[in-house]
């Protein structure tokens, strides 16, 4: 059985300053979505769930519907406010989505098979989705089996601004102890820094793994998702800035012992359109892998 491919794509980019998921970066204007679901096919996976919000499918599926016809299994889901368990109302006055746990969640009725997780707008790299198609299909994968891709954090840097990583600590088999959100992580002086909660900077060595939000999960997953969102909103609901993140649910599992996340160190290269700025670096990266033969242009 193929794996699928879960694009979490209902992000408008507040940063950026469009709906950059559908922005034309490569030569042909392919967008980064076009590479992940190019590089996806090829590794094995064998189709593309995108989760949107309703307001942008329009002009998704006039981006997409046409160069994936007859190439690409896809489908949409969608991502809103409102749909919650059975049993919870969003309060009216929420207006911040409710996070990448529960992006995963809404696509539960359309998975049934093992799966990976990416974000829309980063580059992951041909050798991140090999890894991760055959972790998730080479054996099979146990229930409890999930996977995430660890970025070298030194090349997950903008040049733009400061980002925020979650960066990762294993254990000797390989296997996620603890992730752990920095935030305003840039170069300074010849070192990299993060900020901490008092303000001051810390360093932290460039060649720790972060995650780039690539998991890899079983159908599984998404009931334990069910049930920890249940409990987090039973907390939380009220707070308009709270937010349900893929980590915390794999850290609630892990530490419970019902499920281990083996990390897959990956030497692709990695990146993504965070600010404006980034926008001609990753255009020119993208024209220079098409130059080196890594990508056929036009992609499709």
């Amino acid at each position: 059985m193929k794996p699928t491919l879960l694009i979490l794509a209902a992000g408008m980019g507040s940063r950026y300053g469009s709906l950059k998921q559908v922005d034309g970066l490569g030569p042909n204007d392919e967008t980064i979505i076009d590479y992940s679901v190019f590089d996806a096919m090829r590794a094995g996976f064998g189709k593309v769930v995108f989760v949107i919000r309703k307001h942008i499918e329009k002009e998704f599926r006039e981006v997409f519907s046409g160069r994936f016809k007859g190439k690409v299994n896809f489908e949409l889901v969608f991502q809103e406010l409102d749909m919650l368990p059975e049993g919870f109302t969003c309060p009216p006055e929420r207006k911040k989505p409710w996070g990448t746990a529960h992006a995963v969640w809404v696509a539960r009725d359309k998975i049934r098979e093992p799966f990976a997780v990416i974000n829309a707008d980063d580059f992951y790299g041909q050798e991140a989705f090999e890894e991760m198609a055959k972790a998730l299909s080479d054996p099979p994968p146990g229930e409890g089996d999930y996977f995430l891709a660890g970025y070298r954090l030194g090349n997950t840097l903008s040049d733009q601004g400061h980002v925020s990583r979650a960066i990762c600590t294993t254990n000797d088999k390989g296997c996620l102890e603890t992730i752990v959100e920095r935030t305003r992580i840039g170069r300074e002086d010849g070192r990299v820094v993060y900020v901490d909660n008092r303000g001051e900077k810390v360093p932290v060595d460039e060649d720790s793994l972060v995650s780039m939000n690539f998991w890899g999960f079983t159908p599984g997953f998404f009931s334990h998702c069910g049930s920890i969102f249940e409990d987090f909103l039973s907390k939380s609901i009220e707070d308009p800035g709270s937010e349900f993140f893929i980590p915390l649910v794999v850290d609630k599992l892990i530490k419970s012992n019902r499920a281990s996340c083996k990390v897959i160190p990956t030497s692709a290269s990695w990146f993504g359109v965070t600010y404006p700025g980034d926008k001609p670096v990753v255009k020119e990266k993208l024209l220079q892998l098409v130059r080196d033969g890594r990508y056929p242009s036009p992609l499709w």
